[in-house]
């Protein structure tokens, strides 16, 4: 999938469609023009009684083409998820700058024409719109908003969208810097590890500037599957909370029932395979199940990066008085997990935790 690029002579974010070229005559298939019978009011519908937030998919929203629509996109942090991302955007026709702090993981994505910049300043600076995937809130806003930071490259017209998982005080804060310039700024955290990183198929939790959303909406479908504008900024970072700290208390529970069937005699392969027959079927049971059973955890969604988010989840709860005591005792099982070396081990790594329990060392 690809989208229109604009050849800008300013600035501007929205400005004429006039000279326009393609990043990939792929772009075609996206016109609303092909898709007439779709109404544009297009919505999930909830299964609960919540507020209504708009979903749109990639592969049918009719506003994803848009003529005017930026040349030089930026992207800063080239890490597990970072690079695919930023990769996905060239390959797809799109003029990329790159920043990372180490700068051989850049070295991969200048093969395939992405360009170098020494610092998030200096792409903030030469392009329309920057993108930030970093590892954790201290990293966000440092690369944001600290020395050479994109702030000081931000200004009217131009965009900053942050696809890290931060909490929402974090992303209130570099919101607030980057709005001081005159810059828009759009919070769009991403659901998804490594493999729907490399594959496109990220789901994005986007909240703020709803003019940027729009006009970034074309990218954001190269990198993902579908999007969800949720409102204000903080909407998509709780949401992604929630959604990681649903899913850390899951893979402890999927951990324990593998390590019991185990103990009463039962094949935990075989419990793989009934769980994913069942209504409690999930893919991440099927995909780490069986390397579980065989203690090998390749990392797609690194155990140290999961207990920051349970971590930051407890945060978002104790702001609003909601307890939540199972995501609490996950998070302590996490942090034993770590403390046995486990940190940059893929999350699933967290029965290894409770085997040591199991097993204490004598």
């Amino acid at each position: 999938m690809a989208i229109s690029c604009l050849s800008w002579s300013s600035k501007k974010l929205f400005s004429s469609p006039q000279n326009t070229r393609t990043c990939s005559a792929a772009a075609i298939t996206m016109s609303s023009s092909l898709c007439p019978s779709l109404p544009t009011h297009f919505y999930c519908k909830p299964i609960f009684s919540i507020p209504k937030f708009q979903s749109f998919s990639s592969q049918i929203s009719a506003s994803a083409t848009k003529d005017e629509n930026p040349t030089r996109l930026g992207f800063l942090g080239l890490g597990i998820m970072g690079s695919p991302m930023a990769q996905n955007l060239i390959k797809s026709g799109c003029d990329v700058a790159v920043w990372n702090r180490t700068k051989s993981k850049c070295d991969p994505l200048i093969s395939l024409g992405a360009k170098y910049m020494s610092s998030p300043e200096e792409v903030a600076a030469s392009c329309d719109i920057t993108f930030a995937m970093l590892a954790d809130p201290e990293s966000a806003a440092d690369v944001a908003c600290g020395r050479n930071g994109a702030v000081n490259g931000m200004s009217p017209g131009k965009g900053y969208v942050d696809v890290s998982t931060v909490d929402v005080t974090t992303s209130k804060l570099i919101c607030g810097k980057i709005k001081a310039t005159g810059a828009l700024f759009l919070e769009a955290p991403v659901s998804g590890s490594k493999k729907p990183a490399e594959d496109g198929q990220l789901i994005f939790l986007t909240a703020g500037d709803k003019s940027l959303y729009d006009t970034v909406s074309p990218y954001l479908d190269i990198m993902g599957k579908s999007r969800f504008y949720l409102g204000e900024v903080g909407n998509g970072a709780a949401m992604k909370l929630v959604v990681n700290m649903i899913m850390g208390s899951m893979m402890a529970s999927f951990s324990e029932g593998l390590l019991l069937s185990e103990k009463v005699g039962l094949d935990p392969k075989v419990l793989v395979e009934v769980v994913s027959q069942g209504a409690i079927s999930a893919p991440m049971f099927s995909m780490k199940g069986p390397s579980m059973v065989q203690s090998k955890y390749p990392t797609a969604f690194p155990l140290k990066h999961q207990q920051k988010d349970l971590r930051l989840a407890l945060g978002l709860a104790e702001s609003v008085s909601q307890p939540i005591p199972i995501a609490a005792a996950t998070n302590e099982l996490y942090k034993v997990a770590k403390s046995y070396g486990l940190s940059d081990h893929d999350f699933s790594a967290v029965i290894e935790a409770l085997k040591a329990k199991l097993h204490p060392q004598t």
